[in-house]
């Protein structure tokens, strides 16, 4: 659900269409705030608080909303920030370079309030799901790990690895502190029975410890029995 009283930044050179926009978006329980021209919308864009959304008209009277857009995307504060592009610029070629300068959503006009009201929270409502599907970091000593992204970093580099390899380390890392047997990884990193060779896993963790440099140390062999993981970064091997 989108949460009432966020901040749209309408940027519209147009004094009557903007007032009408400005009441209609209050109307709705946004607050708002105004730009009349590119550079005013610049700065205030980045403005604390940070708008949740911005409507922008493309046809400004110094520089182009296009180049407004393309600013606000290079600018590590407002690269996220939802743009919904508001003109009459009707045509495909301008939707498409909208879009590819990394517009949410783009709306021509004449345009009726209801349409652009659904769409506002249609873009925020996204925007509210793809900040709490975030992918969520592990941090385990030198070593990072956001699972769903299938993403490792060893002292803040990244670690290109197969799905394979990835698959053993979270296998190990999720069961810290306890010995994982050869056959049980085999099951379940590999798929496949116990009768497998199970110098296959030794092979893929030494691999796995050569990629991960220093982390590597955090997977400790168990002679007889199999692999474990360590439960504190400071009990591995120096």
């Amino acid at each position: 659900m989108v949460t009432m009283g966020n901040l749209i930044l309408v940027v519209e050179d147009e004094a009557d269409l903007a007032t009408t926009l400005e009441y209609n978006l209050k109307r709705e329980g946004y607050s708002v705030r105004s730009a009349r021209n590119g550079r005013d919308a610049l700065v205030a864009a980045t403005q604390e608080p940070l708008p949740d959304l911005v409507l922008l008209d493309l046809m400004l009277p110094d520089i182009s909303g296009i180049d407004v857009c393309r600013q606000l995307r290079k600018l590590s504060s407002t690269r996220e920030l939802p743009i919904i592009m508001v003109t009459a610029m009707a045509d495909e070629v301008d939707r498409v370079v909208g879009f590819e300068l990394g517009a949410d959503d783009y709306v021509t006009k004449p345009y009726s309030n209801r349409e652009l009201m659904l769409r506002i929270k249609a873009v925020l409502r996204r925007r509210q799901r793809d900040v709490e599907e975030e992918f969520v970091r592990e941090v385990f000593g030198c070593l990072e790990i956001e699972s769903d992204a299938h993403s490792v970093w060893v002292g803040g580099e990244q670690v290109e690895m197969t799905a394979l390899e990835f698959r053993l380390l979270i296998a190990l890392f999720e069961s810290r502190g306890r010995v994982r047997s050869r056959d049980q990884l085999l099951e379940e990193v590999w798929g496949h029975s116990p009768d497998m060779e199970t110098r296959t896993v030794d092979t893929h963790v030494k691999r796995l410890r050569q990629k991960l440099a220093a982390a590597g140390n955090y997977i400790e062999t168990v002679r007889g029995v199999g692999y474990r993981f360590c439960r504190q970064p400071d009990e591995g091997p120096q």
